[in-house]
């Protein structure tokens, strides 16, 4: 018996199928079509190509375990957040979603200010709108594509469009529903109140369920796409932050995760909604009932290090990359990189932050290159952790996941940077681990999210931060600091 986790990254899909016991027995990946950029700070991507590599990853996952779809007991579904996915009044999808790194709609973010008040806004969703989020993305959609806003009767994030698709069911559940600036996130509800205020027809959106509840079950024309048994329930599963906090075991106090992917986001688990007055970071409901997180993100944390190697270093292997950045000395020589490829969260909220290096002279060389943007991410990592700290939400020890997490080279800069013991787990899944471990307790597999992970996560390994590595980082983070506001004024002439 197996249970399915399917997360819709930015990347592509990828399913896993997750035994009894929490062991991942096997897993597949579908790519996605490359996110289409047509001007600087625009993302997008279709919804059904999204589908299209979910059936693909759902059929090889079972064609690798040669199961039919009668062994799946359960599924789970994680995926990017915040992603804007129009349908009309037939289900069929009106235009490609702007996604979550997508930034061009700070017109639109300052507009929600005006008409709805900024302080309306905290009180009705506990963070501030940013451009990130799918509220000013409609509204963007409103005002300059009106056509196809006319034509809106659905909007659902990425994963709950696949939900869409293998259920024929509208909903959402609680933290990726958090992203939208349009929920009430201290009540775990849709906020009317606010979707008035900017003129957005709360019918527009999915009914939202807690995480592990069960939201619909696998249709016969869903089953006959993907080999899964009609019937089949899918859980609500989380947003891609929260679902990998599960599958990292982030769900008590005292452990945070530092998850590297396109973007990077540490995550710490809270009890209560606690919120930054600044909004740096986000206070989201957790994907466990009843409890919340808070979150910073760094927008070009992975997306760093992807666009050094398709640009300069085209065709070399990730690993090769961070056995090259070892050979530099820490600090790369007075060089820091800035990972504001797509603008910037935390802690800036600027969406007109630019990347770059800083410090460059001739005595550099690419290996400095390569160990200053692991530096640059790392450092803005620091900065999430640092805000975290300083709301009082005690974070004894660091788990790390994503494909950054991969790397000995980074696990031990980021220890050494964060000051403070980081460890990778028995499973490096994740996302998809965390939607499968959600549906093993809507199954009734387990009790509650936190006696499942009790139960099987595991951490395998652990680097502690080097006292003398550790004192040189503090001194670079905060030359690191001091870059930003003396180069914002000059973002703003670019």
């Amino acid at each position: 018996m197996y249970w399915l986790g399917l997360d819709i990254g930015t990347g592509g899909s990828r399913a896993l199928l997750v035994d009894e016991g929490g062991a991942v027995r096997h897993a597949f990946t579908a790519p996605h079509e490359e996110m289409r950029m047509e001007r600087p700070l625009w993302a997008e991507q279709h919804p059904d190509d999204w589908w299209r590599a979910a059936q693909e990853a759902i059929r090889g996952v079972l064609a690798q375990a040669g199961a039919t779809g009668s062994a799946v007991k359960g599924v789970g579904l994680s995926g990017q957040m915040h992603g804007l996915t129009l349908l009309d009044a037939a289900g069929a999808v009106i235009r490609p979603a702007l996604i979550w790194c997508d930034q061009r709609s700070q017109d639109q973010v300052d507009w929600i200010n005006a008409a709805a008040g900024a302080d309306t806004v905290l009180r009705c969703t506990a963070n501030p709108v940013l451009t990130g989020f799918t509220l000013p993305k409609l509204l963007w959609v409103r005002d300059h594509d009106p056509a196809s806003y006319e034509r809106v009767r659905h909007l659902l994030l990425p994963k709950d469009y696949v939900r869409y698709r293998l259920t024929g069911e509208f909903a959402s559940e609680v933290s990726d529903a958090s992203g939208t600036a349009l929920f009430d996130v201290v009540n775990r509800c849709w906020s009317v109140e606010l979707a008035g205020k900017v003129g957005v027809d709360a019918a527009i959106l999915p009914r939202v369920y807690e995480s592990p509840e069960v939201t619909g079950g696998i249709s016969a024309t869903a089953a006959a796409a993907t080999g899964l048994a009609p019937g089949t329930p899918v859980v609500g599963g989380g947003g891609d932050q929260a679902a990998s906090a599960v599958g990292n075991g982030i769900v008590e106090a005292g452990i945070a995760s530092c998850t590297l992917g396109t973007s990077g986001v540490v995550f710490a688990h809270l009890e209560s909604p606690v919120y930054d007055p600044g909004g740096r970071v986000h206070t989201f409901c957790h994907a466990v009932p009843g409890k919340w997180h808070v979150m910073g993100v760094t927008q070009g944390a992975g997306l760093s290090l992807q666009w050094f190697r398709n640009q300069l270093a085209p065709g070399t292997e990730y690993d090769a990359l961070t056995a090259e950045a070892a050979q530099a000395p820490a600090g790369s020589q007075g060089l820091y990189w800035l990972p504001y490829l797509m603008g910037e969260r935390t802690p800036h909220l600027d969406a007109m932050a630019r990347g770059g290096w800083v410090g460059l002279t001739a005595k550099h060389t690419r290996a400095d290159l390569i160990r200053s943007v692991l530096e640059g991410v790392s450092y803005s990592q620091k900065d999430c952790l640092a805000l975290i700290d300083a709301m009082g939400v005690a974070v004894r020890s660091v788990r790390l996941s994503g494909g950054g997490a991969r790397s000995p080279f980074w696990r031990q800069l980021l220890a050494d940077v964060f000051g403070r013991p980081v460890s990778i787990l028995a499973s490096q899944e994740g996302s998809a681990y965390g939607a499968a471990v959600l549906a093993m307790v809507g199954t009734g597999a387990f009790p509650t999210v936190p006696e499942a992970c009790s139960a099987l996560i595991r951490e395998k390994e652990t680097a502690a931060p080097r006292p003398d590595s550790a004192e040189a980082y503090r001194g670079f983070h905060q030359t690191f600091t001091a870059l930003y506001p003396a180069l914002r004024p000059l973002f703003r002439l670019m």
